[in-house]
């Protein structure tokens, strides 16, 4: 089954699978290039709750150092 989630930007997929890589890392799920159809629902949520937790960040980051200026 073929996902329906597209990048906007083109140029940026490779961006963001580095981004999935790194977060999926920091939550210790073993994610590998390509197909990762056999990971648990707890594994994939866990992911996605990491690359939503510092995307925040980064925008909270990036408010702060706006308002200090």
């Amino acid at each position: 089954m073929k996902s329906n989630n597209q990048i906007v930007v083109p140029e940026a997929r490779e961006a963001m699978n580095k981004f999935k890589m790194e977060a999926a890392n920091e939550v210790g799920v073993n994610l590998k290039q390509g197909y990762n159809g056999d990971l648990t629902s707890r594994q994939a949520g866990s992911i996605g709750g990491q690359m939503v937790k510092k995307m925040i960040e980064s925008y909270e980051n990036s408010i702060k150092n706006q308002s200090q200026f």
